[in-house]
């Protein structure tokens, strides 16, 4: 993404902040989407996005407490897609404030100065009685289910509800669909890439 770039989704959140413009799904993106009529959907989107985009400068995660979590790139196990990187913030775990995301996730490429590039921004919340059979206590944020309940993807994870945001990178599944199929992790020497743990849609 450029500088003006950036500069124009930030600015094009601002607008939408102001009830000037609707944010609305990529062109010819399917998927869930929020209702453009819905006001409040439409504010949370802007602030996640007025939040997030000083993102783009990976230190500026790590400097907030944006930790990798783990060193593999996330790789859809059960079909096409692929996430990337997860950078998790522990003190945002279970926020519901569009301004706090969990997870920031990172491309698989690196810009000039051998940075990633941000793509998505994930909110995470635990399942309550830890049982995948049940979803009573399913979140929702800009008028959206979250996606589960489904197994933790690394130790120590626990049973959890997720909601993406492809704020920075087109998802031709849609903005809030979890994989991305356009995207693929790179192969691990001598085996093709894959995921120590399934990430389930979980509908």
């Amino acid at each position: 993404m450029t500088v003006r770039s950036l500069k124009t989704l930030v600015t094009c959140a601002a607008a939408v902040s102001l009830g000037l413009v609707a944010v609305a799904p990529a062109h010819g993106v399917e998927g869930p989407a929020p209702d453009p009529r819905d006001q409040r959907a439409m504010r949370d989107m802007a602030t996640a996005i007025a939040v997030t985009a000083k993102y783009a400068d990976e230190r500026q995660a790590l400097k907030d407490g944006y930790v990798p979590q783990g060193k593999e790139c996330m790789t859809n196990p059960f079909g096409v897609g692929a996430m990337g990187y997860h950078y998790v913030k522990q003190a945002n775990w279970g926020s519901m404030d569009p301004a706090r995301p969990t997870a920031l996730l990172y491309s698989t490429e690196k810009d000039r100065n051998g940075r990633r590039r941000l793509q998505t921004v994930e909110w995470m919340s635990t399942d309550r009685d830890q049982d995948l059979k049940t979803s009573d206590d399913r979140p929702s944020m800009f008028g959206l289910p979250f996606d589960g309940p489904m197994p933790g993807h690394w130790a120590g994870m626990p049973k959890h509800y997720d909601l993406h945001l492809w704020a920075y990178k087109e998802n031709p599944a849609g903005r809030f669909h979890n994989w991305n199929p356009a995207l693929t992790c790179p192969a691990k020497a001598g085996a093709p890439a894959q995921a120590e743990h399934a990430h389930a849609h979980g509908h």
